[in-house]
């Protein structure tokens, strides 16, 4: 009896081993970052879900974002809701790589929202650069370039949802402006922007082409890192 039952333990310690490795794989979750930006000039504050899950306590208004957020990697659907309601204006199934980054925006006026999702590549800038992109996510306003204020152009002829990859810039303090694409007129003067050594950034045109207020043309900057 005792032979027989020695025999035994090998069996039962593989049958363990197998189940725990098992439960392992099965536990085992890989996750992706995404960023959300309200970047639609006369919506509401909205709230975030995930999978139906809410992600913010406090309702995302135009124009903050919630910094990258930790979501498992894989097929995900993800809403927009007029904050505190169950009123859903945006509904996109996205499927998100395990350890890639990823900003969805919020887009367009309230009546026409929709999202924009874009891949982020944070590569740490080289030796005294920084990572700069823009995206153009004003509504109505025409294609524009963005240049150095009276001289050259750094991001050009880019319409209303279009983005540039990041691009390596020196670190420093910049003035720009943005024209309309192809002329020197200038639509919104941009000055003193800085980039620090090492940082990733993303300039985004907001608001309308002659709005007031808060839903004036302007830009916003968001340090990706």
């Amino acid at each position: 009896m005792k032979t027989k039952l020695v025999a035994l333990i090998p069996a039962v310690l593989l049958t363990a081993v197998v189940f725990i490795s098992s439960c392992t794989k099965e536990e085992e979750k890989t996750y992706a970052k995404v960023l959300v930006t309200h970047s639609s000039p006369n919506a509401p504050g909205v709230d975030l879900l995930v999978d139906n899950s809410k992600q913010n306590s406090a309702a995302l208004n135009y124009p903050n974002n919630t910094g990258y957020l930790q979501v498992e990697s894989g097929a995900r659907n993800i809403k927009v809701n007029v904050t505190g309601t169950s009123t859903t204006v945006i509904n996109a199934d996205l499927t998100l790589e395990k350890d890639k980054n990823y900003s969805v925006f919020a887009i367009d006026s309230v009546s026409k929202i929709t999202a924009l999702v874009v891949t982020d590549d944070l590569t740490a800038p080289a030796s005294g650069k920084a990572h700069v992109r823009f995206i153009h996510l004003s509504p109505n306003a025409p294609a524009v370039d963005v240049a150095v204020t009276g001289g050259a152009v750094v991001f050009g002829n880019k319409s209303f949802k279009d983005y540039t990859a990041f691009t390596p810039l020196d670190a420093g303090t910049y003035n720009l402006e943005v024209r309309v694409a192809g002329t020197s007129t200038v639509a919104l003067p941009l000055p003193g922007i800085v980039l620090q050594a090492g940082k990733i950034y993303t300039v985004f045109a907001k608001g309308f082409l002659g709005g007031s207020g808060s839903e004036a043309l302007g830009a916003e900057i968001i340090v990706n890192n």
